[in-house]
């Protein structure tokens, strides 16, 4: 069950292997919704990977750029995941079953977190992939892909966010 903040600002964490392709889109694409609807005060939103391999570094080039065609900014830079986040945030989104199994390897007990953990694909329609596929070293169409299933999921994850304050 998803709990509210303090502050009652409901909190989102997108994670990835790397936080630099799939985790940014999540993190971006929830953004651009927010501003949409007009609720950015509302929902805060952040990505972070389970690996440490590019801390420090902006999102991947061929992923900022086949978002930036479809109107999305990806920003921030690449951080791993933290204890903290667990009890920061209300909903950690994984973006394929390893990354879940990590951040499942990682985390307190549920009882000790205020965090739900999440796979993805929960806010897929069924028939949808099981995992976010990584396009980090694949072509372009890798990038693609993971854009039509982050747009395609990011609205769900919308909506079980707001209906945890009993809206929708």
């Amino acid at each position: 069950m998803t709990t509210h903040s303090q502050s009652g600002t409901r909190r989102v964490l997108f994670v990835c292997l790397g936080n630099i392709c799939r985790s940014p889109t999540g993190e971006g694409l929830l953004r651009a919704l927010l501003a949409e609807r007009g609720l950015e005060g509302r929902i805060e939103v952040d990505s972070a990977g389970t690996g440490a391999w590019h801390v420090g570094e902006g999102p991947d080039r061929r992923m900022a750029a086949a978002a930036a065609a479809r109107g999305y900014r990806l920003g921030g830079r690449a951080r791993q995941v933290a204890p903290q986040d667990y009890d920061r945030y209300d909903l950690i989104v994984a973006m394929d079953r390893e990354n879940l199994a990590d951040l499942e390897a990682m985390a307190p007990p549920p009882e000790r977190r205020r965090a739900e953990l999440r796979l993805f694909s929960e806010f897929l329609p069924p028939g949808a992939p099981r995992d976010v596929p990584d396009p980090y070293y694949g072509g372009g169409h890798g990038f693609e892909r993971v854009l039509d299933l982050v747009e395609e999921g990011c609205a769900a994850i919308l909506d079980h966010l707001l209906d945890g304050e009993g809206q929708g």
